[in-house]
């Protein structure tokens, strides 16, 4: 298990590696319309979980929408201290 800040980390540290083998890497090299169209596509899903799939796959999606919003935060250079100034 990991937080969201280790999680941040983790993925600031395969994008600077830009190991041709990572998913992270590929998605980031795709560009922030991809990265942006996976962040739809898992916010949908996080709302069709919490409707008809229980709270395991919900907590699932959740995390999913979680990886796919910090890839665009490494993509656009938002930082964590940037999104918590305004949470």
């Amino acid at each position: 298990m990991k937080t969201f800040d280790e999680l941040y980390a983790e993925l600031l540290r395969k994008a600077s590696y830009g190991d041709e083998d990572s998913s992270t890497v590929k998605l980031l090299g795709q560009g922030v319309h991809a990265i942006g169209k996976k962040v739809v596509e898992e916010a949908a899903e996080v709302w069709m979980a919490a409707e008809h799939e229980g709270h395991d796959n919900t907590a699932e999606e959740i995390a999913q929408l979680l990886y796919h919003l910090q890839v665009m935060m490494i993509a656009t250079n938002v930082s964590l201290d940037d999104v918590y100034r305004r949470l």
